[in-house]
């Protein structure tokens, strides 16, 4: 953090470049900031210093703006968590019956409550829709002990996600006024399966339109953080975890992955049941998020949509593996395979 203010100033006047302090380290020794000032200016001479990505203005703006929605989105999620612990605490079950304790039905028994209403019967009367037929059951969950302090604290809490609400809503209007320039590439980003509009709008917020600053999509999973990890000593292949990178753009890319998974006819799903029958779901869940950063590189470098490969994309990539573990999984069972091919 503490780069960004003098390479802002900096970068007005001269060509600068931010190097990853890794790539340049000297030689142990007499360490001392001349010396390192005088082995980084050779280095830089003979071209030898690879930059590290930077975007440009406008879209550190939009960076900055998405952020920090995402920073009022979790604090909203915080006051809807405690309004759950609050109305457990009072012993009321609401949310074991209701969906969406802050839906049009819920937040009008919330406000019942805050106002002094305790009477169970009254509280469910207050349903609406679907949730009327669950009137015995909202009668037996509103039934507690809500007292004059949980009602305090119950208004402080609504009053918190209200002005969270509406900060959301600002926010995400200046973020819409400020991606109109970049029109065409979100709704392009926004073919891929899994990645909704805002998504697509941290995507470029993070990323930028200009994909030639990374040689390929390699290097882009690398620096984002999604890429597996190569830990190998003495031949032997340990943790393959995957490193620190770019957190805000692997929480935007995590949530497209559970999103994608859920599209069952796609080439990303397929991805996510080939690698979760060996590694589990939150390792299948990363490789996808993975796909679907390599995929987004590559709609915004060519500025075409998404096209999806279909379910059997790897079936078809990996056809005579498939074959042979069908051959095997059969054989296991006891059964003699002689192959024939189709007429």
């Amino acid at each position: 953090m503490y780069w960004k203010p003098v390479f802002y100033v900096l970068e007005e006047t001269f060509s600068c470049v931010l190097v990853n302090a890794a790539h340049m380290k000297q030689v142990p020794g007499r360490k001392t900031d001349v010396q390192d000032g005088i082995w980084i200016a050779p280095l830089l001479e003979h071209g030898l210093l690879r930059g590290s990505f930077v975007p440009p203005a406008p879209i550190r703006e939009l960076r900055d703006l998405t952020r920090h929605r995402k920073v009022l989105i979790q604090e909203q999620t915080r006051a809807a968590n405690g309004l759950h612990k609050l109305l457990q605490d009072a012993g009321i079950k609401l949310a074991s019956v209701a969906t969406d304790i802050l839906g049009v039905s819920g937040r009008a028994m919330l406000e019942a409550l805050v106002q002094g209403t305790t009477d169970p019967g009254v509280l469910a009367d207050l349903a609406r829709g679907k949730l009327r037929k669950k009137l015995p059951a909202l009668r037996a969950a509103l039934a507690g002990r809500f007292r004059s302090h949980h009602a305090f604290l119950a208004s402080q809490l609504l009053a918190h996600v209200d002005y969270l609400d509406e900060a959301i809503t600002t926010v995400s209007a200046e973020i819409e006024a400020r991606l109109a320039p970049f029109a065409t590439a979100l709704a392009q980003l926004d073919t891929i399966h899994g990645v909704a509009t805002r998504t697509a709008e941290v995507l470029i917020a993070e990323l930028g339109v200009d994909m030639t600053r990374f040689p390929s999509d390699r290097p882009l999973a690398s620096w984002a953080g999604l890429c597996p990890g190569n830990h190998e000593s003495a031949g032997k292949h340990k943790s393959g975890k995957t490193r620190k990178g770019n957190r805000w753009l692997r929480m935007a890319l995590i949530e497209a992955a559970n999103g994608a998974i859920r599209t069952t006819e796609s080439a990303l799903a397929a991805r996510y049941r080939r690698v979760m029958r060996h590694r589990g779901h939150k390792k299948a869940v990363v490789a996808v998020a993975h796909a679907i950063l390599r995929v987004a590189y590559h709609v915004l470098l060519d500025h075409h949509p998404y096209r999806d490969l279909g379910l059997d994309y790897y079936d078809r990539r990996h056809a005579q593996r498939v074959t042979r573990r069908a051959i095997q999984t059969l054989e296991r069972q006891g059964y003699r395979v002689v192959l024939e091919p189709a007429a």
